[in-house]
């Protein structure tokens, strides 16, 4: 199964810091709190604890599996271990799903660059809500101005992925992911430190069992599928270039516990702020670029807090977004035989099509619609709806129906060198419990429960 001549990640530092670089993006720093305060604080945060652990966990370690065994492309992978069937169709699910993804994702990611580069030249101080929102409208529903940060996004990106695995990938992420840690602890500090914090505190740490409800255990499902980059093809990319004494239960462990940390710290950094100014944390996605530029707005020194977590968030989102582009790279350079440079290029036009028509969608080209939704939100809409469950359930089913389980335990354990404790207990999850739980997740997104709800 091993392919002698493919690069590898240098060390367990270059393992841990480019996996986190995959599976900690704007997922946790900018949906987790929105999504938290949309479902009553504490308890969705102990709900999505849970389930990071209980279907996170496990099935991060699956997609491992796939990756490193194979040491292929998504989609080659599936060719390598069912080699004459149709299960590399999961694989082609991956590419798709995350060349769609980055169609808004590197469109949001330029807004972080936006509001970065007005964090240094121009003040959020002395103006209102309805300014800061008007401001937001404006700049997003731009002609030019969002695509020259997308552009700008790519350009970045392009150069990372063209300089390779080790020299690129792995050396970017080891500097972005400890500079994203320093930057959310600054302002995890800062925000604890603002008047009335320990209220934003309590209602984060504090549940309220009251507020949890199957939407609230649902939605927290999705999140941690969202958050850990589950069912996109990441994992099993980045895992392909894992070494073989790499101990994917402990990198999968470390990832999913950082990933709650993360998760955790952006809403101490949040809900302290937003209550400390008597702002909802119930705003939804719009939480990030407009309600928290007015907190900025009144904070001493408000522009160099705005910088630093709007730096945080370019540093979350750009490391995903390199994390997508190398799936649909990998994939054209090993599938159809392309050079590095020049999958990584046509890669990059593509993603830059995509996203202006995205990015138009939200102003100039908003009248046209599909399923009565612009093509930024139908981009969402489809990929973290259905496609990524879809992935991580499809995933789980091939692994637990499809791969012999002594072959499974000899690649988790490193041919028997580390323990696996709970193997019988992960088997059976994987291959019982885990696609029931995630395609509940599936028809409660695509809206099957509220429609036979509505039938009742």
């Amino acid at each position: 199964m091993t392919n002698t001549a493919r690069a590898t990640f240098g060390g367990k530092f270059g393992v841990l810091m480019a996996t986190l670089g995959t599976a900690v993006g704007l997922g946790n720093i900018w949906r987790f709190p929105y999504m938290c305060g949309a479902h009553g604080g504490g308890a969705f945060l102990l709900v999505f604890i849970l389930c990071i652990l209980f279907l996170g966990l496990p099935v991060m370690i699956t997609e491992f599996f796939i990756g490193r065994h194979s040491q292929r492309n998504v989609t080659g992978a599936f060719d390598v271990l069912a080699p004459g069937t149709r299960w590399n169709l999961i694989g082609y699910n991956g590419v798709i799903t995350s060349f769609l993804i980055l169609g808004f994702y590197t469109v949001v990611s330029g807004w972080t660059l936006e509001y970065m580069f007005q964090s240094v030249f121009y003040s959020f101080e002395h103006k209102t809500a309805v300014d800061i929102k008007a401001d937001f409208s404006a700049f997003s529903t731009d002609i030019v101005r969002p695509l020259f940060w997308t552009l700008m996004v790519v350009l970045i990106t392009q150069i990372v992925i063209m300089s390779g695995v080790k020299k690129g990938i792995e050396r970017s992420a080891k500097v972005l992911m400890p500079l994203l840690f320093v930057f959310l602890l600054l302002l995890a500090i800062r925000s604890v430190t603002l008047p009335n914090a320990s209220v934003g505190l309590r209602y984060l740490f504090e549940p309220d069992f009251s507020k949890i409800d199957s939407a609230a255990i649902l939605s927290a499902m999705g999140q941690a599928f969202f958050s850990l980059s589950i069912g996109m093809g990441c994992l099993i990319t980045f895992s392909s270039y894992f070494g073989k004494n790499t101990n994917m239960q402990e990198t999968a462990f470390q990832v999913n516990i950082i990933s709650i940390l993360v998760a955790i710290l952006a809403g101490v950094i949040i809900f302290p702020a937003a209550f400390s100014f008597g702002i909802q944390p119930t705003a939804g996605a719009e939480l990030v670029f407009i309600t928290l530029p007015n907190v900025f707005a009144q904070l001493p020194w408000g522009n160099l807090w705005a910088f630093f977590f709007y730096a945080l968030l370019a540093v979350a989102a750009i490391t995903s977004v390199i994390s997508l582009h190398e799936v649909v790279t990998l994939y054209l350079h090993e599938e159809h035989h392309i050079s590095r440079k020049k999958a990584a290029y046509y890669v990059s036009f593509a993603v830059v099509i995509l996203a202006s028509i995205s990015s138009l969608s939200l102003g100039y080209l908003k009248e046209y619609t599909l399923f009565g939704l612009t093509f930024f939100d139908f981009l969402d809409y489809i990929t973290a709806k259905i496609m990524l469950p879809l992935g991580g359930m499809m995933i789980c089913i091939f692994v637990g129906y499809r791969i012999e389980k002594r072959i499974l335990k000899a690649e988790l354990t490193n041919e028997g060198t580390i323990p696996f404790y709970f193997f019988n207990s992960y088997a059976f999850f994987v291959k019982y419990l885990a696609p029931v739980a995630i395609a509940l997740i599936l028809l409660y997104e695509i809206g099957v429960f509220k429609f036979l709800a509505g039938l009742f």
